[in-house]
């Protein structure tokens, strides 16, 4: 066991937010915290990290070990670059690298004694450096940050002109250089993109350590963590296995739990009645047994109300007419800032009923896409036209269609003013609005509060086109699986912009991949975009009109210009993979050449000669680093 947590308790002015929470992580385990907004899940990590102080209850980290946590918000600052932060984490290395360069020069000046004892130091040095990867630690530096989604371009850029999602990404990277034996991250894919989470998964389902992990993204946690401590009501309780074996076995304990409530209430409600008749016989002994049954009611413990489905945001989308088949039409769509290109001579089609989810990295411009077919912002080039009765609504991201100075009721009642008092808090206690919180302002809400707003709204539409960018940014996982159920439901058209996997695989028949300002079709859910994706790209992406076996990616058939150009690709690749392993293989030799001459007694006695052969396998070691990368790239290419 590396932590234990025993018996936290938590209040906030009276209020419980944990109660009597414990449980604990092994050595090298990966588990999840999960629970609703407001669970106490983000306060949990904080006082076991000794950022905030828990009423009662400790945490223990095991004797020696390390803990690193990523908050979900970061104060970084200062004119370091990012390379420069990232390589800082790294300092004992470039400390030792520093010592030994100083060594070198130093053994040449000295003789005799002086130099045998500076040359046992110069070793110790040397193979410190090499055991703790001082060969390799630039290129994992390198590798982390442009997993994580930064550019080389990027790795200039000073830590005070960076937006907050940069500077969390560059936190994160500064952990997982760090390598701490226990790492604790609140939601730590927010600001990644779809590539930068999948290098984020298989580092951590690889990482030697353990790692506790606040997340919403499902995908995520179902490849990661085995083990899954949820947060509901103040308490804790743990589950083995990924996300989806926690959900099932939740909902089987959600019935049990409920099935006992209701046996509960019915045996008391039972013993109630028993106990009123008694008491209506209005004789001694009557009174006396509904006496004696009122004792052992009173001692009957009751039972909690588990949460119920009247307890989560509820509600379903239903276009109010029925639009042609042809929805949308884009031609020839562009788009540019500053004079960087976005993307170009973007075309796609929506037919009636598709749910459809535009993805890619981020800054690509798919948000873009949404604004322009929204009037937010003109398109540079092309045109977008609508069918016959197509009424669309559109949910944005940033929430800009909130007006910060109303309260929730005036939100509703200023675009729906048929509608009464009494229907209006109807629509939004099924978002959890209730009593006075429908007079809250808007520019007073949570995020999360703000989406379910957002979402009333786009309910209320009754449009038989959704156009949604990130729906489920802010959302707990148990709504946006009342959200998922919804557009599962709907029997309109869906244009959707997420990251969100779980929920992509979950509501899209059609995948629109935005990539190398390219759109690529793939006709099916995440999982088999995922399948298909490698075999798509590898073959079309210098083409953007070509077919593909399983992905519709147009109609166009190869051609045979286009078959040469991929036959070319591929004798280069072949070719450079060739080259690279002959490089590697002759740096290998050369490497074995010079450890055999540390062994010469002659060599190892000549300190200068020493002095180069170290030099030069140091540099060795560098170009073999360097190499390795370059070859795994093209094979994987």
């Amino acid at each position: 066991m590396i932590l234990n947590v025993s018996n936290i308790n938590k209040a906030y002015d009276g209020k419980e937010v944990l109660r009597d929470v414990s449980f604990h992580i092994e050595e090298r385990e990966k588990a999840a915290l999960v629970g609703v907004n407001g669970a106490g899940k983000s306060t949990l990590l904080k006082i076991i990290m000794n950022l905030e102080e828990a009423d009662s209850g400790s945490t223990v980290l095991s004797k020696d070990q390390r803990i690193g946590y990523l908050a979900q918000h970061q104060e970084i600052s200062g004119d370091a670059t990012i390379y420069e932060q990232l390589l800082s984490v790294k300092q004992e290395l470039l400390d030792l690298s520093r010592k030994i360069r100083e060594s070198e020069h130093l053994m040449a000046a000295l003789e005799g004694d002086e130099l045998e004892a500076e040359m046992k130091r110069y070793s110790v040095m040397t193979e410190a450096f090499e055991r703790n990867g001082g060969y390799a630690y630039r290129s994992e530096v390198t590798g982390v940050l442009k997993g994580l989604g930064f550019s080389e371009e990027d790795f200039a850029k000073q830590l005070r002109t960076l937006s907050g999602g940069q500077k969390t990404r560059v936190a994160l990277g500064e952990l997982l250089l760090t390598a701490p034996d226990i790492i604790l991250l609140d939601e730590p894919t927010n600001h990644l993109d779809m590539h930068s989470i999948e290098w984020l998964e298989t580092y951590l389902i690889n990482y030697p350590g353990a790692v506790l992990i606040v997340s919403h993204e499902r995908y995520f946690l179902n490849r990661v963590v085995s083990k899954v401590i949820e947060l509901e009501r103040g308490t804790a309780r743990a589950y083995s296995g990924n996300y989806d074996e926690y959900s099932k076995k939740k909902e089987a304990l959600r019935r049990a739990a409920y099935a006992a409530y209701v046996n509960a209430q019915r045996e008391r409600e039972h013993q109630e009645a028993v106990i009123a008749k008694l008491r209506q016989f209005n004789r001694e002994k009557s009174i006396k047994r509904a006496e004696s049954r009122e004792k052992l009611l009173s001692k009957m413990d009751p039972v909690e109300k588990p949460l119920t489905e009247d307890e989560q945001i509820a509600f379903r989308f239903a276009p109010s007419v029925v639009s042609g088949n042809d929805v949308l039409t884009v031609e020839e769509l562009a788009k540019a800032f500053h004079g960087q290109t976005l993307f170009s001579h973007l075309s796609f089609e929506l037919k009636k009923g598709e749910h459809v989810s535009l993805i890619g990295d981020n800054g690509t411009g798919k948000s873009t896409i949404l604004k322009i077919l929204n009037g937010v912002l003109p398109a540079d080039e092309g045109h977008f036209t609508y069918g016959t009765n197509v009424l669309s609504a559109y949910y944005d991201q940033e929430m800009h269609v909130l007006d910060s100075n109303k309260t929730i009721f005036e939100e509703i009642s200023d675009d729906y003013p048929a509608m009464t008092n009494t229907q209006i808090r109807t629509k939004l206690a099924a978002f959890l609005f209730t009593e006075d919180d429908v007079f809250k302002r808007i520019g007073d809400l949570s995020g999360g509060e703000r989406a379910r707003v957002s979402l009333c709204k786009l309910m209320l539409s009754s449009a038989n086109l959704l156009m949604l960018d990130e729906p489920t940014n802010h959302l707990d996982i148990q709504s946006r699986e009342v959200l998922e159920s919804a557009i599962r439901a709907y029997e309109g058209t869906v244009l959707c912009v997420s990251h969100d996997r779980y929920f992509i695989n979950r509501t899209a028949d059609r995948i629109l991949d935005l990539t190398q300002k390219q759109l690529l079709n793939y006709i099916g859910n995440y999982d088999y975009y995922v399948e298909k994706k490698a075999d798509v790209e590898r073959a079309y992406l210098t083409q953007a009109e070509r077919a593909s076996e399983g992905a519709e990616i147009s109609a166009a058939k190869l051609d045979w210009q286009t078959q040469k150009e991929l036959e070319a690709q591929k004798r280069k690749r072949t070719n450079d993979l060739k080259r690279l392993e002959q490089r590697i293989e002759a740096l290998e030799e050369e490497s074995r050449g010079i450890d055999a001459l540390f062994d010469d007694p002659e060599i190892s006695s000549d300190a200068v000669r020493l002095t180069e052969l170290s030099s030069r396998k140091a540099a060795l070691m560098e170009e073999l680093e360097t190499a390795y990368a370059e070859w795994e790239t093209l094979e994987e290419g």
